[in-house]
């Protein structure tokens, strides 16, 4: 069942209009982080003076220009590291049109569903990016003390929040949040397990931009198995 359901997942990944979604989350974070960059640059241009004298060298005209571009390029290095988790929130927006693809596609016979508000799932992906962040702070504080361990603890924390966070996600479409809860509670060893097995491609670079999209239909997937 684990099995079939991420093998399911990757072959969705690759339907048009998963990558439409990954394509989109991966556009709108670059657009952020450019804009942020050329944001810093003028304003770091703006509050540096137009010349500076210096000893024994006199005006300098240039420093204005310079710090802008130093700080554009710094920017944009950074966004190496920030580029996943940025790209990760706005993929997050989607991911309930990963699931409604999933149905139409696989499971054609199911009945419409609400599909959430925009308040309501960008409430949803803020709350758990917040979940995700913290847990994993935390669990930095931890990896010193526990060097040997702490692959394993990495796929054991991500595993439980991406197994609990997308289920549900794919439960509550289709029954309450009560109701869902209750089917994640009695199949939570599997979901968790499914969720380690989701969580290996976090520590791939380039890999990890996908793990939303395939752990939204991988759920899907593993949601409506475990209904019957």
């Amino acid at each position: 069942m684990i099995f079939t359901a991420l093998a399911r997942g990757w072959q969705d990944l690759m339907r048009p209009a998963a990558l439409k979604i990954l394509l989109k989350g991966i556009a709108l974070a670059l657009g952020l982080l450019i804009a942020a960059a050329v944001g810093l640059g003028w304003l770091v241009g703006l509050v540096t003076p137009d010349s500076i004298s210096l000893p024994w060298i006199g005006p300098v005209s240039w420093i204005h220009t310079a710090a802008g571009w130093t700080a554009i390029g710094l920017f944009l290095f950074a966004s190496i590291f920030l580029m996943v988790p940025v790209a990760s929130i706005f993929t997050g927006f989607f991911l309930e049109d990963v699931a409604e693809f999933v149905e139409k596609t696989h499971y054609p016979t199911l009945p419409e569903v609400r599909p959430l508000g925009f308040l309501e799932s960008l409430g949803e992906t803020l709350r758990f990016f917040g979940v995700v962040v913290a847990a994993n702070i935390v669990a930095l504080m931890i990896y010193p003390f526990v060097i040997p361990f702490a692959p394993m603890l990495f796929l054991a924390l991500n595993g439980y929040l991406l197994g609990r966070e997308y289920f549900q996600m794919a439960a509550q479409r289709r029954m309450g949040r009560e109701a869902a809860r209750a089917l994640y509670q009695r199949n939570a060893p599997t979901v968790w397990m499914t969720g380690v097995l989701m969580a290996l491609p976090l520590a791939v670079p380039v890999l990890n931009l996908v793990v939303p999209v395939v752990g939204a239909a991988a759920f899907t997937h593993l949601f409506h198995r475990l209904a019957r």
